[in-house]
């Protein structure tokens, strides 16, 4: 009987420390802006539904340490989006990366191919590995800059970048676990429902953690909006709010806002 030739083909995904960060699917979408310049374009292009587009470049932008899209804002078919030449090198870097993993692919399979199933069965458990998802909507990437032991509690304090930073608290076994040091890379995760929005700057809260940011999208559902603030530097949050509560603030594409969450609201995540 005549051997079956295996052939493996390569869906390069590449992760951070901080979880998923690109993948085919997320590069097609920054060519596609790059050729295009527009969202809505480049979603159809892919495809992707315009708010996955955005949930995309939201995630991208707040895992990258510099942002790979930048935008303009304006209704559904309005505003622009371009790439940022650091973008532009994220995508050459991803396609170098990939032809590079089919050749490391294709020698696996010549090897599998003359029997060596073991080999094989490695690196499948070893791809399985590869990605964590997450239910929280907001993923932040940070540096630990401040530990402030208590009695039960660990406060830590985590510089986003030169303009923001997060508070988290969490107890000295999470801590001890996590072996939390100045200096460390670590991920923040926040749900979108645990984040309240602000509109006026003089109003008093005990939320430790306040981003101001302008408004870039505001998604409607059925009850709910969902509503993505743009922090400078370029990263990005979400909130969940009521229709009634979108009406009340006067929430609107282009306005500032303030998202505001209990530093315990705040999930510490150690990627090795």
């Amino acid at each position: 009987m005549e051997q079956i030739k295996h052939r493996l083909s390569s869906r390069l995904q590449v992760d951070t420390e901080f979880g998923s960060f690109l993948g085919d699917t997320r590069i097609r979408l920054l060519e596609a802006i790059d050729r295009h310049g527009s969202i809505s374009q480049a979603a159809k292009a892919v495809p992707l539904s315009y708010k996955a587009a955005w949930d995309a470049i939201d995630a991208m932008n707040n895992l990258a340490d510099q942002p790979l899209v930048l935008r303009s804002t304006g209704g559904k078919n309005g505003g622009g989006t371009q790439l940022t030449e650091h973008g532009r090198k994220t995508i050459a870097l991803y396609r170098a990366l990939e032809a590079e993993y089919q050749s490391a692919l294709d020698r696996l399979s010549a090897g599998l191919n003359d029997g060596q199933t073991s080999d094989f069965q490695q690196f499948r458990q070893l791809l399985r590995r590869m990605s964590m998802n997450t239910s929280a909507r907001n993923q932040f990437a940070g540096h630990i800059v401040g530990l402030r032991e208590g009695h039960v509690d660990f406060e830590v304090r985590l510089k986003l970048d030169d303009q923001n930073e997060l508070v988290a608290v969490i107890t000295r076994e999470s801590a001890e676990t996590l072996g939390l040091v100045i200096g460390m890379e670590i991920s923040a995760l926040v749900k979108s429902s645990s984040v309240l929005l602000l509109t006026d700057r003089n109003i008093r809260t005990t939320a430790r953690n306040r981003l101001w940011g302008e408004i870039t999208r505001i998604h409607d559902g059925p009850v709910n909006s969902e509503i993505t603030l743009v922090l400078p530097g370029g990263r990005s949050v979400c909130a969940v709010v009521t229709h009634d509560s979108v009406a009340s603030l006067g929430l609107a594409v282009g306005e500032q806002a303030c998202a505001i969450f209990k530093a315990s609201a705040v999930i510490l995540c150690l990627y090795h």
